[in-house]
């Protein structure tokens, strides 16, 4: 007689034993109607499983994060019945679930064409509407090699070849296809109504470009249409403002195949890098930080004695000079190690807080490069703090307040706390992680924040918060970190000398607001479209003359604007002052300045802002005024 505990407490008591869907109906029949898992003790589990004993158990719907899960893992499997039953000599790979949709690996004799998609899309909808039922089977591992060689599948073969011979396999059946996986799965097709195919890619099978190419349907998928339609309007505005576009645009990077992941900035572009460093290296003055610079090679030994050997060394790139290995730095904390032991330190002196514009180059996979988001060379906002660990928690709730004010400085008020904890790879012992991870909890209670836990996510020296920014077409990206460090100090020989006079060794605290400045920068042009506050901006006005009578007199303004600190062009070209004007919207300066006769007459400039809105006359020292204002208040037309 189980009895079943439900997600309100209470309590549903049963004769025999019973099944998720049974329980569903005897709830009610909207909600077994709704039902698309359960999740028994945490588990997520098939509607038709069986619960024998006493459980806690959530009946999962649409409106569930792991519904929606468990729909677009199901339209994976979908799509693979489609494609068989249109090219039935396809063979099939795998088909996980990832960010906002699913894909599937295909090994087929031809690519697949935008037509081909079209049809597996057309044929996904008719099986979906057959309303065909998702049964799961547990077959002896042997049995099932057996069977999927005989139909020719080689690939899940193999991958079903990789499990011990004493385990059982989990498939699912679905009509006259049959796939191997650990489920769940939706009830029946029917419950896989919203779904688009994206596009197809190519993938190497198991991720090894030594093996064959395959080909890569991307697909998404929703529990309602107005989720679909939000999100293709989404991917269409990110296409508008995809930072590599405007970035050509507006002059202000670019990339080439002689350097590949790495950046050069123009004039433009480098007048945006240099506010954001000198806006960060105030926070570091501002918040106790002292800047320091360490090398970009450090001998091997170094990095082995810090563990990013063992860890990392696949991500590094290497050099030799007479008959020495070295490695290029892909982190800064070692250096900021070998600063802090370059002197006896006092626990009198701690906190100490270091900071760095440190540059870091990671050899990142050419497939993985992606414009400023994922480069191989970049800079950091880097810091790291130096403490005891009963200073733990008031400096990472102290941190936690300035990421908060930096994000809303650059018009990031949504952030989202995530706490990334030990991964199976790791340096240091269970206890050692119990304390770091209990560290960085309590400094998130102190600061009145809420999170959501990442197991398995953390570096392999210590735990992070990590912050998530969400941009104006609500797409979320990891920036800033703190990490509770209780290894690499020790493993670098890193000690203070205690109240009582004995040698102790600091927690070291590493932490970053941007992260990486490229990546913000993109993160920036995408947010805004390239339109970037006029505290960002890379000119933030520009003086437009109505005739060449005038064009001494704007020569005159903008040099009045660069004494004052801004950046200022002046456009003194013969051409019509409407052609002008609608040209520089196009390339979205915060102000335009426009001066005739009567602005010259007068001393004045007429004022338009980059939404077209006019704010009439003034004189520059009034405009100056308010332009400075705006600067100070990090506010702005954008």
């Amino acid at each position: 007689m189980p009895d079943i505990k439900l997600p309100d407490g209470s309590i549903r008591s049963f004769a025999q034993p019973v099944t998720i869907t049974e329980i569903a109906a005897s709830i009610g029949a909207g909600l077994a109607r709704a039902a698309l898992a359960g999740k028994v003790n945490g588990n997520l589990v098939d509607t038709s499983y069986l619960i024998e004993k006493d459980v806690d158990l959530a009946i999962v719907t649409d409106k569930d994060a792991d519904g929606l899960e468990v729909i677009r893992h199901s339209t994976a499997h979908l799509l693979a019945f489609a494609v068989k039953s249109l090219f039935p000599e396809a063979q099939v790979t795998i088909g996980p679930v990832i960010e906002n949709g699913f894909y599937y690996d295909f090994a087929y004799k031809r690519p697949f064409t935008p037509e081909d998609l079209l049809a597996i899309e057309k044929r996904m909808a008719e099986l979906a509407k057959k309303d065909i039922p998702v049964s799961r089977e547990v077959w002896n591992r042997d049995e099932a090699v057996k069977f999927f060689l005989a139909q020719g599948e080689k690939y899940k073969a193999e991958l079903i070849e990789a499990i011990p011979s004493d385990q059982q396999v989990s498939l699912y059946r679905e009509g006259d296809f049959i796939d191997l996986c650990r489920g769940p799965h939706v009830p029946t097709t029917a419950k896989l109504k919203v779904f688009k195919l994206m596009k197809v890619a190519g993938a190497y099978w198991r991720g090894d470009h030594r093996n064959e190419q395959l080909q890569r349907i991307y697909g998404t998928a929703w529990a309602k249409k107005e989720d679909l339609d939000a999100y293709l309007h989404m991917l269409e505005e990110a296409e508008k403002r995809d930072h590599r576009r405007l970035g050509k645009q507006f002059d202000l990077f670019h990339m080439q195949d002689e350097a590949p992941g790495l950046v050069f900035w123009h004039p433009k572009g480098w007048a945006v890098w240099q506010e954001i460093e000198q806006y960060m290296r105030a926070v570091y003055r501002d918040n106790g930080y002292q800047e320091v610079r360490c090398p970009q090679i450090l001998d091997k030994s170094l990095w082995e004695k810090s563990g990013h050997w063992d860890h990392y060394k696949d991500n590094m790139f290497t050099t030799a000079s007479e008959n020495r290995d070295y490695a290029v730095k892909p982190m800064n904390c070692p250096g900021h190690v070998q600063v802090f032991n370059a002197g006896l330190r006092s626990y009198r002196e701690l906190p100490l807080r270091y900071g760095e514009f440190g540059s870091c180059h990671r050899n990142e996979p050419a497939g993985a490069l992606h414009g400023l988001m994922r480069v191989r060379g970049f800079v950091q906002d880097d810091g790291h703090i130096f403490c005891t660990e009963d200073q733990i928690e008031a400096e990472v709730t102290a941190f936690n307040a300035l990421v908060k004010k930096v994000y809303a400085d650059f018009g990031f008020n949504d952030v989202a706390v995530k706490l990334a904890l030990r991964p199976e790879g790791r340096v240091g012992s269970d206890e050692v992680w119990d304390k770091a991870e209990d560290a960085l909890r309590c400094g998130l209670r102190a600061s009145g924040l809420e999170w959501t836990e990442l197991p398995g996510e953390g570096a392999f020296y210590g735990p992070k918060i990590e912050f998530h920014i969400k941009d104006a077409i609500g797409r979320s990206w990891q920036c800033g970190t703190m990490q509770v460090d209780f290894s690499m100090p020790g493993r670098l020989g890193a000690e203070y000398v205690a109240a009582d006079d004995t040698r102790k060794t600091p927690v070291m605290l590493h932490r970053a607001i941007l992260g990486s400045l490229e990546r913000f920068i993109g993160i920036l042009i995408e947010n805004f479209a390239g339109a970037l506050p006029l505290w960002l901006a890379p000119v933030q006005l520009v003086v437009l003359n109505i005739s060449e009578k005038q064009a001494d007199y704007a020569a005159q303004v903008t040099q009045k604007l660069h004494q004052a600190g801004f950046r200022a062009e002046s456009d003194l070209r013969n051409e019509k002052i409407t052609y002008k004007i609608r040209e520089h919207s196009l390339n979205r300066l915060p102000y335009q300045l426009v001066v005739g006769d009567k602005e010259k007459a007068d001393g004045l400039v007429a004022v338009r802002t980059r939404g077209g809105q006019d704010l009439g006359q003034m004189t520059v020292e009034a405009l100056i005024d308010r332009l400075q204002g705006e600067v100070e208040a990090r506010s702005g037309t954008a």
